[in-house]
């Protein structure tokens, strides 16, 4: 607070904070003063984990005219509170994992069996431990340190004994109110693993399912294999059918026959005595053949680019022939 012996408005005192920065955030979003009274609030709550003390600026000014003014440093200091829980780092909390330890059949009283690792974020004695097995499948065989988390054996190990031990073990913190953390660890009694049965079935599943692994990669390996070649053998196949038929498909020319353009024929002993040109034209369609004169010696027995066709007066001329033909051969 600040007093002004001035009179009236001159001795009236206005409080405000000065522009600071706080590790790298405005004083104005930590703190906050009443103008009036000079109470300073917070404006928002504070981790002692992270910001322990900081120091702000306070001004206080009057309201004559030219005004004056002061100012006071003010250091705030952040007490802990037990706000953090106990932070287990072996093993691993209750729900990600369940540790196993190996204890010796041979182990005697007080021998260490395994130690439970924790740690508290506050400070003081909000971060002082405490260790405590609050379940376990045989209570007077393992006990645990208060404040060390040792796990140790409390006489010695007999043939009656389980083989398997479950132990559930709390971690305490000593602030007000207490906060707790949770583990589970399980302990075997033997002196081999392989003879433990739980991890000889593990081991059996874990072979097990590589062993299908591998044959599930092996059949889609066939699979596709076998599709690829079955798709090329229809292409083929497709591909084959697809051909152009030339022996049968009418009105195309046969390629593997070969046929002269030009024909030439020259009578010199029947009716027809002179030499005609002609084309042969074969349709595969029909199976026939015409032929067609291109160009005839005789101008006065054929015209030129005529079709030779079947006529009944061709007809009976070539029967004539027939007597004077078997003259010829008899001679």
């Amino acid at each position: 607070s600040a007093t002004d012996p001035d009179w009236r408005q001159n001795g009236t005192v206005v409080y405000s904070l000065f522009s600071s920065e706080v590790n790298g955030a405005p004083v104005s979003s930590l703190l906050s003063i009443n103008g009036d009274t000079g109470v300073i609030h917070a404006v928002r709550s504070f981790d002692y984990e992270q910001l322990k003390s900081f120091t702000v600026l306070v001004l206080a000014r009057d309201n004559g005219s030219p005004p004056l003014s002061g100012n006071v440093t003010v250091s705030v200091f952040i007490s802990d509170e037990n706000d953090n829980r106990p932070q287990i780092l072996y093993p691993s909390p209750e729900g990600n994992s369940f540790m196993t330890e190996l204890v010796p059949k041979g182990a005697q009283a007080r021998s260490l069996v395994s130690k439970v690792i924790a740690v508290d974020a506050d400070s003081g004695q909000n971060a002082w431990l405490s260790y405590q097995i609050v379940k376990a499948t045989d209570p007077g065989l393992f006990s645990i340190g208060a404040h060390s988390g040792e796990i140790r054996t409390q006489r010695d190990i007999s043939e009656s004994d389980s083989m398997k031990q479950n132990l559930i073990v709390s971690v305490r913190d000593n602030g007000q109110p207490s906060l707790s953390a949770t583990c589970a660890l399980s302990l075997l009694i033997s002196d081999n693993l392989a003879e433990v049965p739980e991890l000889k079935d593990m081991a059996h599943d874990e072979s097990g399912s590589k062993l299908t692994f591998y044959l599930i990669i092996a059949l889609v390996s066939v699979s596709t294999f076998f599709l690829t070649f079955l798709i090329i053998i229809l292409a083929v196949r497709f591909c084959r059918r697809r051909k152009p038929r030339l022996l049968f498909d009418g009105a195309v020319a046969i390629p593997s026959a070969y046929l002269p353009p030009n024909y030439a024929e020259v009578d010199g002993t029947g009716t027809l005595r002179s030499a005609y040109n002609y084309d042969a034209y074969l349709t595969t369609g029909s199976r026939t053949s015409d032929f067609k004169f291109v160009r005839s010696y005789n101008e006065g027995t054929l015209t030129s680019d005529l079709t030779l066709r079947k006529t009944q007066s061709a007809v009976d001329d070539l029967e004539g022939l027939e007597p004077e033909m078997s003259a010829v051969f008899q001679y």
